[in-house]
C-alpha cells in the first residue's frame, strides 16, 4: 500500500526537530560544564573586598580575564604572595636618604645629605610598619596644629627650639603654635609684615617655595592665603621636621640644595622663602642663588630673614662677629645685583629683592657684571640629578622691555583653568589649548566616578594629603581645587613629555621622580595616592612590586589607592595587593565597561608594629 506523501514529510520534520532539540541540549550541558571547569581554574583567590569600590556600579558580575591564551596552556591557580611587615627599626625609613648610606658620600657641600638610593639587591622587600600606638591625624584645619606623639615619636626639637616657639609637647601629642626662629610671634604676624611690602592677596602669588623649612609653619600659615608652598629641608640632626610638616597636612619633601639642582621645572614659583635656613648663599660663586633664580618666575620675590639681615641687632646672639657678618651681607648683596635682582625694601628683620621681568637689562649689564655668564646648553627645566652651574638661566626672548618673558600668568584663581603660556606658546609639543582643555572637562568627570566607586574620597575632611603620581596636565588635583586637600603633582623623568612647568603655571605644585627609585618623603606621608597609566609607563624598567612596596610605604594605614590601567596589568597588580594587607576591587571605566582601561580602588588595612 502506498504511504501518502505528506505523511513521509511530517514524520521527516519531527524528526529532525527532535535531532535539533537533543543536539541543542547537549552543547548547551558541555558549554556549562566546560565554563565551570574554566571558572574554577582561572581566578586568583582574593582578599576581602571593600563596599566603596563595587566590582561595576551597574550591579553586575564582570569576568575581566584575559581568555586569549595560545593553545595547549596549561591554566593555574595563581597564588597569593604574602610580603611580611618589616623590622620596627625601619618603621621611618626612607631609602634614598638613608644616614647610614649618606656616610659613604663626600660631606663637602653637604653632598652627603642628597639623594642616594640603594642598589637593587639592597631593596627591602618588605612592608614598612607604623610604630606601635600609631593614630590617624587629626583632620585639617586641626592637624595645623596638633600632631600625636605616637606618630612621630621624637621631641628633640621641643627642647632645642624651646624658646623659639617651633613646637610643644603636651601630654599624647604635640602643639605647633606657629613660631619660628625668625618669627617669635608668630607666622601669621611674620607674614603680615612681608604683606606690607608685597601683595599676598589679590591672587598674583600663588606658588612659593620655603628652603631650609623647619616644621614648615610658614606655608601651613600661607594656605589662608591661597597660596600653596613646596617646603623642603633635609633629613639632618633636626629630627622628623619635614615629617612634623606632613602630618600637620602641610606640603613638603626631604631635600637640600647641595650640588645637584632642586627637582622643579625653571620659573615654577612666584616666591621663594629663607628664614635662618642655615644655606650659605655667599659661597661657592652663588650658585644657590643662582638655582632660586631658575625657579622663579619673572618677577617673582625672594625674601630673607636672618643672618646676615639686621646683623647689627642680632650678632651677639648668632654668635658671630660683626665683621663676618657685614662681608656675608656685602657678598649676597654682590650676587644679587649680578644676577639683575632689584632690591625692594630691607626693613627689621626683613629683605626682599625681585627677579626682573625680562632679561634685556640683564643682557646690557653684563659689560659691568662679567659673571655669572648666560647659560647656552643645558635644558633649564630638566632637573633629575641635574648639576648646577655656575651660570644664569636665560629667561624666554621679548620683543619689549614691558613683556613678561614666558607670558603673563592670570591671578589666581582664574590661573587654574586660564591657558598656560607653555601650551598658548607651543612650547610642549602635541599639546594644544583644545587638548588642555578637554583635559580640565575630562578630569571633572572622573573625580565625580571615583567619589561614586571610592566613597571615602567624597567624604569631607577625610584626607588631607594626595599624591598623583603621573599627573600629565595636573588635571586630577585642579578637579580637587574646592576640597580642602592638597596634590603632590609628579611628573616622571620617563615621560614622553615634561608638563611640570605646565603644572606650576597652573598654580599647583609638584615635582619629578623615577619610580624605580624611592620618593623624598618618611613613611605614611600621603592619605591617598592616584596612579593613572603608571605601570605600563614603568613595564620593563622595574619591577611592579618593588613601586607597589614604595606607595606602600608612603602610604598611611586606612588609607587609599585608585589606580588607572589595563584591565591585564590591574590583574597582576591586585595579585600583588592580595598580599600587603590592601582590600582591593577592580571597577569598570567611567565610560563604558567595553573599555580595557579599569579602575582598582584599593583601602591599605589598618596595622602597627606589635607593641613592646
Amino acid at each position: 500500500m502506498a504511504i501518502p506523501t505528506s505523511f513521509l514529510t511530517s514524520t521527516t520534520k519531527k524528526t529532525n526537530l527532535h535531532k535539533l532539540t537533543l543536539t541543542t541540549i547537549l552543547c548547551s550541558v558541555f558549554y556549562f560544564i566546560g565554563f565551570y571547569q574554566n571558572f574554577r581554574g582561572s581566578i586568583p583567590p582574593s582578599s576581602a573586598t571593600i563596599d566603596s569600590c563595587a566590582l561595576s556600579i551597574r550591579n553586575t558580575t564582570l569576568d575581566f580575564l584575559p581568555h586569549h591564551s595560545a593553545p595547549h596552556t596549561p591554566v593555574t591557580v595563581a597564588r597569593v604572595h604574602h610580603l611580611h611587615p618589616c623590622d620596627l627599626k625601619f618603621s621611618e625609613y626612607t631609602p634614598c636618604e638613608d644616614v647610614k648610606r649618606s656616610l659613604k658620600f663626600d660631606r663637602d657641600r653637604m653632598i652627603y645629605r642628597e639623594r642616594h638610593c640603594p642598589e637593587k639587591k639592597e631593596l627591602l622587600k618588605c612592608r614598612v610598619p607604623a610604630p606601635f600606638g600609631y593614630r590617624l591625624q587629626f583632620r585639617w584645619p586641626v592637624s595645623r596644629e596638633f600632631v600625636w606623639y605616637a606618630n612621630v615619636p621624637h621631641k628633640e626639637l621641643t627642647v632645642e627650639k624651646k624658646n623659639q616657639n617651633w613646637v610643644r609637647f603636651e601630654g599624647d601629642r604635640f602643639r605647633f603654635p606657629g613660631g619660628g626662629t625668625m618669627f617669635p610671634r608668630g607666622a601669621d604676624a611674620y607674614i603680615d609684615d612681608i604683606g606690607k611690602s608685597i601683595n599676598l592677596t589679590d591672587g598674583s602669588i600663588r606658588t612659593a617655595i620655603d628652603t631650609g623649612c623647619g616644621v614648615a609653619s610658614f606655608g601651613a600659615y600661607l594656605l589662608s592665603r591661597n597660596i600653596v608652598t613646596m617646603s623642603f629641608a633635609p633629613r639632618d640632626t633636626h629630627e622628623g621636621q619635614v615629617q612634623f610638616a606632613l602630618e600637620r597636612g602641610v606640603p613638603a619633601l626631604i631635600g637640600i640644595l647641595a650640588s645637584i639642582r632642586l627637582p622643579y621645572p625653571s620659573r615654577a614659583f612666584d616666591m621663594a622663602h629663607c628664614s635662618r635656613c642655615l644655606i650659605p648663599w655667599g659661597q661657592y660663586d652663588g650658585e644657590y642663588l643662582i638655582e632660586v633664580d631658575r625657579v622663579l618666575r619673572p618677577g617673582g620675590y625672594w625674601v630673607l630673614s636672618g643672618p646676615p639681615v639686621n646683623w647689627e641687632k642680632h650678632w651677639k646672639g648668632w654668635g658671630r662677629s660683626p665683621k663676618d657678618l657685614k662681608a656675608e651681607e656685602s657678598t649676597i648683596e654682590k650676587i644679587a645685583k649680578s644676577i639683575c635682582w632689584k632690591k625692594l625694601v630691607q626693613k627689621g628683620d626683613l629683605s626682599i629683592w625681585q627677579k626682573p621681568t625680562n632679561h634685556i637689562h640683564c643682557i646690557a649689564k653684563r659689560k659691568v657684571y662679567k659673571q655669572p655668564l648666560f647659560c647656552r646648553s643645558q635644558d633649564p627645566d630638566k632637573a633629575w640629578y641635574t648639576k648646577m652651574e655656575n651660570c644664569l638661566t636665560p629667561l624666554p626672548e621679548v620683543s619689549d622691555i614691558i613683556e613678561i618673558a614666558g607670558g603673563q600668568l592670570a591671578k589666581w584663581p582664574e590661573r587654574l583653568t586660564a591657558i598656560p603660556p607653555r601650551i598658548s606658546r607651543g612650547n610642549l609639543n602635541g599639546i594644544t589649548a583644545e587638548i588642555f582643555t578637554e583635559n580640565t572637562k575630562i578630569w571633572k568627570k572622573r573625580l565625580a566616578y571615583y567619589k561614586e566607586v571610592h566613597h571615602q574620597l567624597g567624604e569631607h575632611g577625610r584626607y588631607r594629603n594626595l599624591l598623583d603620581m603621573n599627573a600629565y596636565l595636573g588635571g586630577f588635583a585642579a578637579a580637587l581645587v574646592d576640597d580642602p586637600v592638597w596634590v603632590m603633582n609628579v611628573v616622571p623623568v620617563e615621560a614622553d613629555i615634561n608638563t611640570l612647568g605646565v603644572i606650576y603655571e597652573r598654580g599647583l605644585i609638584g615635582t619629578y621622580q623615577n619610580w624605580c627609585e624611592a620618593m623624598s618623603t618618611y613613611p605614611r606621608t600621603y592619605d591617598l595616592i592616584h596612579a593613572d597609566s603608571i605601570f605600563s609607563l614603568y613595564q620593563g624598567r622595574c619591577e611592579m612590586e618593588d613601586i607597589l612596596l614604595e606607595m606602600d610605604r608612603i602610604l598611611r594605614p586606612d588609607g587609599s589607592v585608585i589606580i588607572r590601567d589595563d584591565v591585564d596589568i590591574l590583574l597582576k597588580v591586585k595579585s600583588i595587593v592580595d598580599g600587603m594587607q590592601w582590600n582591593a576591587t577592580i571597577a569598570d571605566h567611567e565610560r563604558s565597561a567595553h573599555e580595557r582601561e579599569k579602575v582598582l580602588c584599593a583601602v591599605k588595612q589598618y596595622w602597627t608594629a606589635p607593641g613592646p
